[in-house]
């Protein structure tokens, strides 16, 4: 492959938007999905372009009106599957996730039908609490032949370690950084999965750490605060999922000065914004597009 092959979609003979995004040499970090809180619905069977809405396990006009009613609440949601052919069909399992610093929360429940998803509360009053951590790799494969390709074996690999953690997940953004993951309740974002030790990173989890490789941010932080967390794990080392806790961002003439916790210390992170070269951001994408990326210019630990 020649450097005149990612100026090219996929479609036009182009990489897979992965490869290209790999090959470009494309950082991970700031990238995450955005999304404090969350509700992963079980939609169990095959999922077209969209889980919900092209979804032979629920009717269409049913699934819009629960996306409708979870967005209005600000809320994510994403379908969740069982790895394999053994899905689980005729199940509607849930989860509403919390993945605000300090109240990360899971609490689960099950609906006997769809429709009860609609009267389902959303605060979290429903359902039991179980803070069991969900790891979601992302197989929307019609949504992205990349999440088929990749995401699907990391997801299947993973299950064998964790049986009882690991879901497939609908789109959850960044198509060309698959095989893509988020870990509940603190929504850890990764991405690249599939070229790192999958069960490795999820063992760091485990253990109250932050695995590096292929870490993207936590989905409850701005861009701007993960870039700053960023440059702060990267240069001070402290991998606990606590370090670095932002605590104000405000907007400067160059960029943003982030201060975030450092125990009894504080660390003030400059953060800058910039435009990438145009690049195509799934393997369907006809046109190539700008993209905006956070990244941090100036570090200082204040004691």
């Amino acid at each position: 492959m020649t450097v005149h092959d990612l100026d090219r979609s996929h479609r036009g003979g182009g990489p897979r938007c992965s490869t290209g995004s790999a090959l470009r040499g494309e950082s991970l970090a700031a990238t995450a999905s955005l999304g404090r809180r969350w509700l992963l619905v079980e939609v169990a069977g095959g999922w077209g372009w969209s889980a919900f809405f092209d979804s032979p396990a629920i009717d269409t006009r049913l699934a819009r009106r629960i996306v409708e009613r979870v967005e209005g609440q600000r809320m994510r949601i994403a379908a969740i599957r069982r790895p394999g052919r053994a899905r689980g069909a005729g199940r509607w399992r849930w989860a509403i996730v919390d993945t605000g610093p300090g109240v990360e929360s899971i609490h689960r429940g099950e609906c006997a039908t769809a429709e009860e998803l609609l009267e389902l509360p959303l605060d979290g009053a429903s359902g039991k609490r179980d803070d069991r951590p969900i790891v979601a790799v992302c197989a929307n494969g019609r949504h992205d032949e990349c999440c088929a390709v990749r995401g699907r074996r990391v997801a299947s690999e993973l299950a064998e370690w964790y049986p009882d953690e690991t879901w497939e997940c609908s789109h959850i953004g960044g198509d060309r950084f698959a095989a893509t993951m988020l870990m509940f309740p603190h929504g850890l974002n990764y991405g690249r999965v599939d070229h790192e030790d999958a069960p490795a990173i999820v063992a760091r989890y485990l253990a109250g750490r932050i695995a590096p490789d292929g870490f993207r941010g936590r989905t409850s932080f701005s861009r701007i605060e993960q870039a700053a967390q960023h440059a702060a794990r990267t240069q001070l080392g402290d991998d606990r999922l606590e370090a670095y806790r932002p605590l104000t961002t405000r907007a400067q003439a160059d960029g943003w000065r982030v201060e975030l916790a450092a125990g009894a210390a504080t660390v003030l992170v400059d953060v800058a914004e910039s435009t990438g070269s145009p690049l195509f951001t799934t393997c369907e994408a006809g046109t190539a597009v700008p993209i905006r990326q956070y990244a941090a210019t100036r570090l200082e630990v204040r004691r």
